[in-house]
């Protein structure tokens, strides 16, 4: 299904709701009020969720007077992407808006789901981030700046939708400490600092005294973000609002330390929620039933009475349109920064399966806005000095596994992947096909390169030929539980999204090299693309590789080239590559510059003509590809 399509057919206009004014008028109940307390970067460390050590009195307080979700997921494990789901109702995959600091225009018949409560009379105001991946519209907010506030609507009897996001424990804050003990003190003021020696730290680090400050460090500003809150919800008890008040606590994504934020282990990607709603949900519930980003705009148009449009792809847990209880929670990862990476992930109540699309790029690629704190600084150290034990050295292994299954009851820190173990090959399984249907279901665009996402998200696809190319391959092999002749199925059919993932996931096989050479001629470049990628990571040395790849290099297309490009460059056929290169350098678009930045980092500083070429990329407005330039010539860059 074309991503247009999926949207199209997935709901009409919304009819407006009655003003708020007209309901009082007549007597209804009024709509309740609806504030947003959220944070950045922080996983469920807090006292109310059974963390020992941490110091949040205001937060469980609230869990205390509301309910505590203890199976709260964003859809990705940074901020960006999973803003554009809690602002839209939908899955960033869908939108197109998966990757980090990307800009992708919002198709027109999706909205801000704030613009239907406005329409419905509430007065809307984010203090004051927004960071969905699109240019919010003019309608989606009453008023969104740093002075946003539901004191600044005209009248007192309006009810508010109010979005406060605080930062204080972002991954720049958690990063770097304060200039002195006594103005930690001061901001922790009446509690004190945590002390070093007082927290378990995860086994995933070691136990070094800089990476106990940190840790220590989080804790605090955790602390310091709890006062705020208390200082939000007196403001609303000043105002008499509380009765009528549903408060949401959440944060953006897990906690701001490597290997946590960017992942979708549940320290990236767990994050915690609390909610009260005096008169609706009991005080001190616990609920276990499994909650998606995914399912916060369908919900609090469900709280507020109002329809929710048929696109949105979630589900309301609360309020009159309340819906049964999810099996799954999906997330995503692609590109995170300059790096690029393609993970999947499902999550029931007690197992999760990591499906790593690309192998052969290791869990610690370099990127430069971690590298410059101290925490990823100090894991190099010790990592460089071989000091590294059991679970604290699988970051810095050299590749993935193709798949990872965790049991979150035994597992909860997911240390010891069970894919292989016999005893869990039915909840595999299950899990695969889950996550399969899931991918076909939301239209993942994933899988197409980003150089060529904006034109297919623009509707400028050409399509398939009316004949189609025929693929063959006879393998007794199976991938992700499937035969491989499943994957040649879909790649011998006319939907895009699944053909892509196809040529992909037989990327993965070894023995699908005679199919990878016959695709380097499809019409879709972005098969060219994958298939020349895979070729070039699983060192195709047969005698017509090259000259097939240099067909495909003087292909129009820029995917096709760029792939063509890589292909050759891991096949050891770097002057080939290096005038496409070259001329890719010169491009407008910033992600093929990327792209063509990340192949020369491959090829190589010794080669000839990559130093001077990545010296010419600094210079590059774009920061993406002056990271990976810098990077591969050891330099320092903000």
């Amino acid at each position: 299904m074309r991503r247009r399509d999926f949207l199209c057919t997935a709901g009409g206009a919304l009819a407006a709701a009655p003003l708020w004014a007209r309901r009082s008028h007549a007597g209804e109940t009024p709509p309740p009020n609806i504030l947003w307390l959220t944070c950045e970067d922080i996983s469920p460390q807090l006292g109310c969720f059974g963390q020992p050590g941490a110091t949040t009195l205001n937060l469980d307080r609230l869990a205390s007077e509301g309910a505590r979700y203890v199976n709260a997921f964003s859809v990705s494990g940074v901020s960006a992407p999973s803003r554009s789901c809690l602002i839209t109702g939908m899955y960033p995959n869908t939108l197109g808006t998966q990757h980090m600091r990307c800009k992708t225009p919002l198709p027109p018949q999706i909205r801000c789901f704030s613009e239907y409560l406005r329409e419905a009379g509430y007065y809307c105001t984010n203090n004051a981030k927004t960071d969905y991946q699109f240019d919010p519209p003019a309608q989606a907010w009453d008023e969104s700046s740093k002075d946003a506030h539901w004191r600044n609507r005209p009248d007192p009897a309006q009810p508010f939708f109010a979005v406060f996001n605080q930062t204080i424990t972002h991954e720049s804050e958690i990063g770097t400490l304060f200039e002195n003990e006594e103005v930690l003190r001061k901001r922790l003021e009446p509690q004190a600092p945590h002390a070093l020696d007082a927290l378990d730290l995860p086994p995933y680090f070691p136990d070094t005294p800089v990476i106990r400050r940190y840790w220590a460090h989080y804790f605090d500003l955790i602390t310091i973000m709890d006062h705020w809150v208390g200082a939000m919800l007196n403001q609303l008890e000043e105002d008499a609002l509380a009765e009528n008040t549903l408060v949401f606590f959440f944060s953006d994504n897990g906690a701001g330390l490597p290997w946590c934020k960017r992942w979708l282990y549940d320290r990236g990607i767990r994050v915690p929620l609390i909610v009260r709603w005096p008169g609706k949900l009991p005080p001190g519930a616990e609920r276990d039933e499994l909650v998606s980003f995914v399912d916060f705009a369908p919900t609090i148009l469900s709280c507020a009475g109002l329809p929710i449009p048929a696109y949105m792809q979630g589900r309301a847990f609360l309020g009159s349109a309340t819906s049964p209880t999810r099996n799954y929670v999906f997330a995503a990862r692609d590109r995170m920064d300059e790096r690029y990476d393609i993970i999947r992930a499902i999550r029931d109540k007690r197992f999760k399966y990591i499906r790593n699309y690309e192998p052969y790029r290791p869990y610690d690629q370099h990127l430069v806005y971690p590298e410059r704190f101290p925490v990823m600084q100090e894991l190099r150290r010790v990592e460089k000095e071989g000091a590294l034990e059991g679970a604290q050295k699988l970051f810095f292994a050299g590749t993935k596994p193709l798949e990872e299954l965790y049991d979150m009851h035994a597992d909860p820190n997911e240390i010891e992947n069970i894919v292989d173990q016999p005893e869990f090959a039915h909840e595999l399984g299950r899990l695969r096909e889950a996550l399969d249907v899931f991918l076909d279901d939301s239209a993942d665009t994933g899988f197409i390169p980003e150089v060529d996402l904006s034109a297919w998200l623009a509707g400028r696809w050409a399509g398939p030929p009316e004949t189609l190319p025929e693929y063959e391959l006879a393998s007794s092999e199976t991938i992700f539980g499937k035969p491989v002749k499943t994957y040649v199925d879909l790649l011998n059919g006319s939907n895009r999204l699944r053909r892509l993932r196809a040529i992909k996931t037989l990327g993965l096989v070894p023995e699908a090299l005679p199919l990878l050479r016959h695709a380097l001629e499809d019409y879709d470049p972005a098969v060219v693309y994958w298939a020349a990628v895979a070729l070039g990571h699983l060192q195709d040395d047969s005698p017509e590789i090259r000259e097939k790849l240099l067909k495909a290099l003087g292909r129009k297309e820029l995917s096709a080239r760029l792939g063509a490009a890589r292909g050759l460059v891991l096949c050891g056929y770097i002057n080939d590559a290096m005038p496409g290169l070259l001329q890719v350098l010169a491009d407008e678009d910033e992600y093929a510059r990327l792209s063509a930045v990340e192949t020369l980092e491959i090829a190589g500083l010794e080669h000839p003509g990559v130093r001077d070429a990545l010296e010419k990329v600094m210079q590059d407005k774009e920061t993406y590809p002056r990271r990976i330039a810098a990077t591969a010539l050891g330099k320092s860059i903000r």
